[in-house]
């Protein structure tokens, strides 16, 4: 029962549309004790021979306006308890949502998408259940067990109700006993679930890796391998669960066995008549639904619990990222001074920055090189605040990026990454997703900058064009080229290019970088690259290598240092003089 406690709440929020609920569930369980007593009455009347037309009739016309009564009291029963059930999932889906928003890059990467997107439709699914489906079977199994053990003491013989009553309480002990080992089981079947759902997300995300590498049937191996085990834990589940029906119907035979036995001997007697005894029986019927339906309270309760403990985990998770109650909220502008003597990653020891000093005057463009995993993206992280815990300061402006909102940071940053993300929706609407109320003008001069714009005016439907699931009907260029557009659509004080130009031929790149200097020139620019041409044009170019400064300077000064730049910029040259001898 700890799960009512947990959604108290939400109960204490909603305790008018549930007390509305509740009360016609009264009313049906009481209309419900009128049949019975109806069929006791009319035994009687024809074993004593008073039976006639009239009194049939009127007993017909009471049965049926009883069951109208019940319709019109469940609907409204419904429609206050599972409409009210609906509100709190909707209420937790948004919450949680909202949450997911709101982490930061360590929360991503301690949580997989497919066990956040479990927890977010399966989990969510079974709590709304305790809201609806449990409220209900609590009420209803107390409220019509109540009034039907009230009626067989009223209409029938109070002694014999008590000696139907003894078996109960041993409902009540298997019930617990075998509660704790659903909790247990079925929390387990859901960590199983999400490990499926993992599976599945990333298969179909990796689809062409898969397909490439001719991997389907060990793929498919794996797969049967994780349904396997989800079919194992959900079958645990079912054998706790199953036992409680069997339970239930021993406890109930046993109350059966007493009530004809007993029964029988008070009719002998003369204590009840044989009407009474039908009444009774009938009344012992009705009691079978509540005492099952304890049953499925369990399920319920242990499934809703294990659930909103699995949420609620999330839901306690925070943010590394803390931003300050009396934050910077005008936008950022101005010279960046970038000061970070050390940083690591959470849980890992090795330093990923070192003594990197470097300072960028408001309208130049600063050029980041050198190898693979030198360091050039950690750069980047720290500037869009997905981590704050380093040794160091990182101002924009007059003030530390930490002292500023994130939406008065990052609203004045556009960072186009190197997996570039593309939604499955038109062109037009990846391109303005930052502000969709711009214009159809805006839109299109962004894809001029970036030297899209024919690419998109050849395509079936222009710039209502279906990009597809990660944009998978566009090249890796053309992809590269709309992320571009879209980050200068709001028009940032800070453009920040990871490596975002590698799927362009030279020709385009050129056209790009010109456009862009020519577009900004009194606004901020980082580009990382492995090709010297996407930096030679900066201000300043800094090489980067095991997350320290080994060389900077411009173009020329680069060159006569004689060192790595100098050295990739020889060797691209070579390979491009190369590629244009070959063609």
């Amino acid at each position: 029962m700890g799960i009512f406690k947990k959604l108290g709440w939400f109960f204490k929020q909603e305790k008018k549309s549930y007390m509305i609920g509740i009360f016609f569930l009264i009313l049906v369980a009481i209309v419900q004790l009128v049949p019975p007593r109806i069929i006791g009455v009319v035994v009687d009347e024809i074993a004593a021979g008073k039976m006639t037309a009239q009194s049939l009739t009127k007993w017909l016309i009471i049965l049926v306006a009883a069951a109208i009564a019940q319709y019109i009291f469940r609907y409204i029963w419904r429609v206050n308890i599972w409409g009210t059930a609906a509100k709190l999932e909707r209420t937790l889906r948004t919450n949680l949502f909202k949450h997911f928003t709101q982490m930061d890059h360590v929360f991503f990467q301690k949580y997989r998408t497919g066990d956040l997107m479990a927890h977010a439709t399966n989990d969510l699914s079974a709590i709304q259940m305790v809201a609806g489906g449990g409220i209900l079977t609590l009420a209803d199994s107390m409220i019509t067990g109540g009034a039907t053990i009230v009626a067989m003491a009223l209409f029938v013989d109070w002694r014999l109700t008590l000696i139907a009553l003894i078996p109960l309480p041993l409902l009540a002990v298997a019930s617990r006993i075998l509660g704790q080992k659903l909790h247990v089981r079925f929390r387990s079947a859901q960590a199983a679930f999400s490990s499926m759902n993992d599976k599945t997300q990333e298969s179909i995300s990796g689809i062409k890796v898969i397909k490439t590498f001719g991997q389907e049937q060990e793929d498919v191996a794996d797969f049967k391998k994780q349904t396997d085990n989800v079919v194992g834990k959900n079958k645990k589940v079912y054998l706790v669960d199953s036992l409680f029906d069997p339970a239930i119907t021993f406890i109930m035979g046993i109350s059966y066995v007493l009530t004809i036995v007993l029964g029988g001997n008070f009719v002998m007697s003369g204590t009840i008549s044989i009407g009474q005894l039908i009444s009774f029986i009938s009344y012992i019927a009705m009691l079978i639904w509540p005492m099952f339906a304890i049953g499925r309270l369990f399920n319920i309760l242990e499934r809703g619990s294990a659930s909103y403990d699995r949420v609620q985990e999330l839901l306690n998770e925070t943010s590394e990222i803390i931003e300050n109650p009396d934050a910077i909220t005008t936008p950022v502008n101005g010279k960046i001074e970038y000061q970070v003597d050390k940083f690591n990653y959470p849980d890992d020891d090795s330093v990923a920055l070192n003594h990197l000093h470097f300072e960028i005057d408001k309208g130049n463009t600063l050029g980041l090189v050198g190898k693979t995993g030198a360091g050039k993206t950690t750069i980047f992280k720290l500037l869009l605040r997905e981590y704050d815990g380093y040794n160091g300061r990182i101002q924009f402006g007059n003030a530390d990026i930490r002292e500023y909102s994130l939406n008065a940071l990052l609203h004045g940053i556009g960072y186009v990454p190197q997996d570039q993300f593309l939604f499955s929706t038109t062109i037009k609407e990846n391109i303005r997703f930052a502000d969709p109320t711009l214009s159809d003008e805006e839109v299109v001069k962004a894809a001029k900058l970036t030297a899209i714009h024919e690419d998109i005016l050849a395509m079936p439907e222009g710039y209502d064009t279906l990009v597809g699931e990660r944009g998978v009907s566009l090249s890796g260029g053309q992809k590269q080229r709309i992320s571009i557009a879209r980050a200068l659509i709001t028009n940032p004080e800070l453009l920040i290019l990871d490596d975002a130009l590698s799927a362009v031929d030279a020709k385009t790149e050129e056209a790009i970088l010109s456009a862009l200097k020519k577009e900004r020139s009194d606004q901020t620019t980082i580009i990382a690259a492995h090709r010297i041409s996407s930096v030679m044009h900066a201000e300043e170019v800094i090489v980067i290598d095991d997350g320290e400064i080994v060389e900077r300077g411009n173009h020329s000064e680069l060159i006569q240092l004689n060192g790595w730049y100098k050295e990739m910029y020889e060797k691209q040259q070579l390979e491009a003089k190369l590629e244009g001898g070959t063609n």
